[in-house]
């Protein structure tokens, strides 16, 4: 009896905990290089608006879904872009962008999340309002941005979202070219469009 008693409870128990992760699944899932993927750094200028353009990615993310379908917490999410990756029309603006990045020393741009909070929309579609660390030349300053994520048919993630920047922030100067004719502003905007795909 005691034994039949121990085997129901065990049972009970491999029962709820295969239960629960059902209901709760962990997906990881990396940055894709696919054709949707871009991000870009775009501003202004004392001759016209500049747009910096790039298309190679790394970085990983934690997705958590409830009952095999409902996006429930993102645990955690990363980015990395090359600074070399950026490129702009104008050839001088690009070779003082790196230089005023501090490329040499800072090769990367890195965004990692702290904390996120999720709204459901409709069609699999999801508001996510993201805190994280974004970190630009080797400083790091602590961003909130509302990032719009969506659950594609076979199953990738593509997440677009929008930053307004300041590169005095990031103890960057605003590059200039032709020999000074053009400075660029201090205020940047950071565009990106990522696409991730399930690996576990």
């Amino acid at each position: 009896m005691k034994n039949n008693i121990k085997q129901t409870l065990l049972l009970t128990a491999v029962f709820i905990l295969a239960f629960g992760s059902l209901l709760h699944a962990q997906s990881i899932y990396k940055i894709s290089n696919s054709k949707d993927m871009d991000m870009k750094l775009s501003g202004t200028s004392t001759l016209h608006s500049w747009t910096m353009d790039a298309k190679s990615f790394s970085g990983d993310a934690d997705f958590h879904f409830e009952s095999g379908s409902q996006l429930s917490s993102v645990k955690s999410l990363t980015f990395t872009l090359a600074v070399a990756d950026l490129k702009g029309s104008e050839g001088g603006l690009n070779k003082n962008a790196y230089k005023a990045l501090k490329a040499k020393d800072y090769k990367d741009i890195d965004y990692k999340l702290l904390s996120a909070t999720i709204t459901p929309e409709k069609n699999n579609k999801y508001l996510i309002k993201a805190r994280g660390n974004l970190t630009i030349a080797g400083v790091t300053k602590e961003v909130t941005m509302d990032v719009e994520c969506v659950v594609n048919p076979d199953a990738t993630i593509t997440c677009t979202g929008s930053e307004k920047l300041n590169m005095t922030d990031y103890a960057v100067k605003p590059p200039t070219f032709m020999l000074g004719a053009m400075k660029t502003g201090d205020a940047i905007t950071l565009n990106f469009t990522l696409v991730y795909k399930k690996t576990i």
